[in-house]
């Protein structure tokens, strides 16, 4: 089967020839997500809108917290994840071509920390224009903040897979994967609780969302 190649981890875009950068080992691994995490028994409750509270502030809140937590994350990776070792942002046989949109109009591939890069000075421009992200409270967001939510979600979890894919291994031995599975889970439970990032766009680690999301 081919390399799919996605929009920014969207959608699927064309086929290339197949490259062998598959890593089977990693799904064994993933079983023990649910025995390798640091408090999560109530994150399935704690990812619900509460009472009296804004969807869209809650949404916003827990957006800006996700994008902080897979900041930190790869932080730790970047000795490991360098243009060497990743040329390309994939998992396996899906491919991200980095596009924002504003100043890359055209899908264009790059290097696993370049993307990581360029998402995160994104992500940092999208969450500091105070029309899409009101600062004071009781100021309106837009009527498609939704959308942008899922725009940057959806990124964010290429990053998460990209980093389970290649990198798991290496955080076992620096024993932060338990930190990692629980911010993992969090993140999950709360994108589907929502519908904020669809069934395709999870495809590549199919059965580690299915592992984590297990009940």
């Amino acid at each position: 089967m081919g390399l799919l190649v996605l929009n920014s981890c969207n959608n699927v875009q064309r086929t290339l020839p197949p490259k062998d950068r598959t890593h089977p080992q990693y799904e064994s691994k993933f079983r023990e997500l649910d025995t390798e995490t640091i408090g999560s028994d109530n994150l399935r409750e704690a990812v619900k809108l509460p009472p009296g509270v804004d969807i869209n502030e809650w949404l916003a809140m827990n957006t800006v917290d996700f994008c902080k937590q897979i900041s930190l994350l790869y932080a730790t990776l970047e000795e490991f994840c360098t243009p060497t070792t990743c040329p390309i942002m994939n998992v396996g046989r899906y491919e991200y071509r980095w596009a924002d949109g504003i100043t890359v109009l055209e899908p264009k591939m790059v290097s696993a920390p370049e993307y990581v890069e360029c998402l995160m000075n994104w992500i940092e421009t999208q969450i500091d224009n105070e029309i899409i992200f009101p600062r004071e409270p009781g100021e309106p967001f837009p009527s498609n903040f939704e959308d942008f939510v899922k725009r940057i979600l959806r990124k964010v979890f290429c990053v998460y897979a990209h980093i389970y894919y290649y990198h798991f291994i290496k955080i076992v031995t620096l024993n932060e994967h338990a930190h990692l599975n629980t911010c993992f889970k969090h993140f999950l439970l709360f994108v589907t609780e929502f519908q904020l990032v669809d069934e395709e766009d999870m495809a590549p680690v199919k059965n580690l969302v299915e592992t984590v999301l297990k009940p």
